[in-house]
């Protein structure tokens, strides 16, 4: 519940965060875990290797499509 409180905190639309948020966590690199949190998601949207993990995550394309 917290979590979706701090995605309303900061203006960030839950369910696609989730969704992002849970295609990233098995590849993302665990000295960079903060990252994840609501508070930095929308720089964390922005990186490069963000989008590229998201763009190849066949679970996150099905899911938009």
């Amino acid at each position: 519940m917290s979590l979706l409180a701090s995605c309303q905190l900061h203006r960030i639309e839950p369910w696609a965060y989730l969704r992002d948020l849970l295609c990233l966590l098995p590849s993302w690199p665990l000295r960079r875990v903060f990252e994840l949190a609501p508070a930095f998601w929308p720089e964390t949207l922005k990186q490069e290797d963000a989008q590229q993990r998201l763009a190849a995550n066949v679970f996150r394309r099905m899911s938009l499509g």
